[in-house]
């Protein structure tokens, strides 16, 4: 995840960057990661046999669809996914074969603005400043309740199963199984395979038969 701070009181800058501690810093990007499986719990995943995978990995920010992209990582993706799904006894064809699944890929950029509030900013850092050099013996320092302003900005990639064996009966194409990975280093080559893999093996029961 990534984070652009720009802070009301710039004088405040460097203290605040300085002394403010991030859990997140220590963490591996492997161990940043979070593996999200969600499904339809009527569906009946032994009596899907085929899939169709799209050729490319949509791009959306802000829940708005920009285009398609088909880069050497997203091509990895999309060949690890279908070969997790094969493992499982589905069969691959192609999009006009009439497949009983289709399966997407997308990558999912969301930003926002958040604002922090440090009350006690003085309770902190009071003891870093002297009265005395400032020729106020006995006075003390007010700290009033400083106001940051950071955007963030996560990055996570998408899959989502679609039911294409049932969508003419009513003209909807119902989504029966979805994952999500967030965090760091998710679109590092030498990572995908693994990561395609920890998703999936949070649904035992996506399988044919």
């Amino acid at each position: 995840m990534k984070r652009k701070l720009a802070w009301c009181i710039p004088v405040l800058c460097f203290f605040m960057i300085s002394c403010t501690k991030e859990p997140l810093d220590h963490l591996t990007e492997e161990e940043s990661r979070i593996y999200i499986t969600n499904y339809d719990t009527t569906a009946n995943f032994g009596s899907y046999r085929t899939f169709s995978i799209t050729d490319s990995v949509a791009v959306i920010r802000n829940n708005q669809l920009l285009g398609r992209q088909l880069g050497a990582v997203d091509a990895r993706f999309i060949e690890a996914v279908a070969t997790a799904l094969e493992s499982r006894g589905f069969v691959r064809v192609a999009r006009n074969q009439d497949p009983d699944l289709g399966v997407a890929i997308s990558q999912l950029t969301n930003t926002s603005t958040n604002v922090v509030s440090y009350p006690d900013y003085g309770g902190f850092y009071g003891g870093f400043w002297d009265p005395f050099y400032w020729d106020y013996p006995g006075y003390s320092y007010f700290f009033p309740s400083y106001y940051g302003v950071y955007e963030s900005s996560e990055t996570a990639l998408m899959i989502d199963i679609f039911d294409l064996m049932n969508s003419e009966q009513n003209n909807q194409i119902r989504s029966v199984w979805s994952g999500m990975i967030r965090g760091s280093g998710i679109f590092n080559a030498s990572t995908v395979e693994s990561q395609v893999q920890s998703l999936f093996s949070q649904s035992a029961y996506l399988k044919y038969q």
